[in-house]
């Protein structure tokens, strides 16, 4: 199938992704796309993609509900859980090491893509790579976006769009400490539990034990590099960009 926007003939489609090994506060990613955005609309430089790990953060999107965090902010300090007020949609959501972010800066004009397809395109994008380790998880959920394994949670998007540009994105649960996501009512959907593809693969696992016998399954592992890898893989076809440079920082 052909990718988003793309057609025959079109000059290639350039991307460069910036992959980042250690943790990043989330006050530092959001000054740097906010630079990066106001450089692509400039026209200075590429579409770009952060792929990287948060501190511990809950953030607050643009339709925020203050009951839905259900701890006070003494336990937050004691937690060191940072709190932060954001400019993308949605409601409150966590970010923490084992969970990981892929904020696009890219133009949505340049690549023929409307805002609600962009946001389903981020479904897919973590659809595909569940698919990618055998799990089976959906997006374009009415009522809810996000990705989901059955009724769980496994993949959150927010974004926001400015001149054309888009900044924040989506963030996949790999294997973070599940437990944080008690703190508050994730994306303000009260009774829907986050999963994580680490949970997911060890629940796939246990199934797949074979019989009278301890011995699982081989091959039902996931590394952060290899999620990484097939996310950016996966968003690089669905927008259809072939000229892609990575940089690890």
């Amino acid at each position: 199938a052909r990718a988003l926007g793309v057609s025959s003939g079109m000059a290639a489609r350039r991307l460069v992704v910036r992959l980042f090994g250690d943790t990043v506060r989330y006050a530092e990613a959001l000054e740097l796309q906010e630079s990066i955005a106001a450089a692509r609309r400039a026209g200075t430089v590429a579409d770009t993609l952060l792929v990287l790990q948060h501190d511990h953060v809950f953030t607050i999107g643009k339709r925020p509900n203050a009951h839905n965090i259900l701890s006070d902010p003494f336990l937050l300090t004691a937690l060191d859980v940072e709190v932060h007020r954001s400019r993308r949609g949605g409601d409150v959501t966590y970010h923490g090491p084992g969970q990981t972010i892929l904020y696009p800066i890219v133009n949505l004009r340049a690549l023929g893509v409307g805002a609600r397809r962009y946001v389903e395109t981020l479904e897919d994008v973590m659809v595909e790579t569940c698919a990618g380790f055998g799990i089976d998880a959906t997006g374009r959920v009415p009522g809810m976006t996000g990705t989901w394994v059955g009724d769980k949670k496994i993949g959150a998007v927010g974004v926001q769009i400015a001149g054309g540009v888009t900044t924040h994105g989506l963030a996949f649960n790999v294997r973070p400490d599940l437990e944080y996501f008690k703190h508050i009512v994730p994306c303000g959907l009260r009774g829907k539990r986050p999963t994580s593809l680490a949970k997911e693969m060890e629940r796939k696992r246990l199934l797949c034990l074979k019989p009278n016998t301890e011995e699982a399954v081989a091959g039902i592992t996931a590394g952060r590099a290899e999620v990484e890898a097939k996310l950016v893989t996966a968003f690089m076809q669905r927008f259809g960009y072939d000229d892609v440079s990575m940089h690890r920082e």
